[in-house]
């Protein structure tokens, strides 16, 4: 409920506080015990909170999970949005996205995010809670379609190859196992590899 001037009340703002400070104990748990060790327990307690209060919050640690993936997920689309306003040329916008989101995928929050959600053994626990992030895929993928039909019109991008060949490609680039060779036994660092596939993506896409 929000008051009369359009505000937050003061109650609404302490259930997000409370909310954002659960999300970060949980994120901080997984990172350091992984999905199977976190409990709720150990979540409630470094907020400072009962066990049940996060669970009014969040039914489950499936949710939990989720939540954080959909806070990150809303953090991209913010910042593609900024850089899709931006007066750049199509190509330069969508390098920006690409390279954000490729040093993103490194980042070992996110590596651990993707690996509980992507693991044949937790898999079925989030099947029937996916519908809110595909959405959110849903609405990274209309951005970066908008991008790429804007880098065809304006003569960047190879009009002989199809918006959603483009598209497909630009997100199975995007899976941090597939690097993982690179960054252990070739002891690349995740900036280069970034540079490089940069590279390739936009030299096979650029207008012939």
């Amino acid at each position: 409920m929000q008051t009369v001037s359009g505000r937050l009340s003061l109650k609404e703002r302490q259930r997000r506080e409370r909310e954002g400070l659960i999300l970060q104990a949980a994120e901080e748990v997984l990172m350091e015990k992984g999905y199977y060790e976190a409990s709720i327990d150990e979540i409630a307690a470094r907020v400072g909170i009962a066990k049940g209060t996060v669970y009014l919050h969040f039914p489950s640690k499936e949710d939990l999970v989720l939540a954080i993936f959909q806070r990150d997920m809303q953090r991209i689309l913010q910042s593609v949005d900024a850089v899709i306003a931006s007066g750049l040329t199509a190509r330069a916008r969508l390098e920006t996205v690409q390279q954000f989101m490729f040093e993103g995928m490194f980042r070992k929050h996110f590596q651990l995010l993707y690996a509980i959600l992507n693991s044949p053994g937790t898999r079925r626990l989030f099947a029937e809670k996916e519908c809110a992030l595909r959405d959110l895929w849903a609405q990274l993928a209309e951005r970066v379609t908008t991008l790429i039909e804007e880098g065809k019109a304006a003569g960047e991008f190879a009009a002989s190859i199809p918006t959603p060949v483009m598209l497909s490609a630009f997100f199975n680039l995007l899976s941090p196992k597939a690097y993982e060779r690179l960054l252990l036994e070739e002891k690349m660092s995740p900036e280069e590899v970034v540079k490089h596939l940069g590279r390739i993506y936009f030299n096979g896409i650029a207008k012939e």
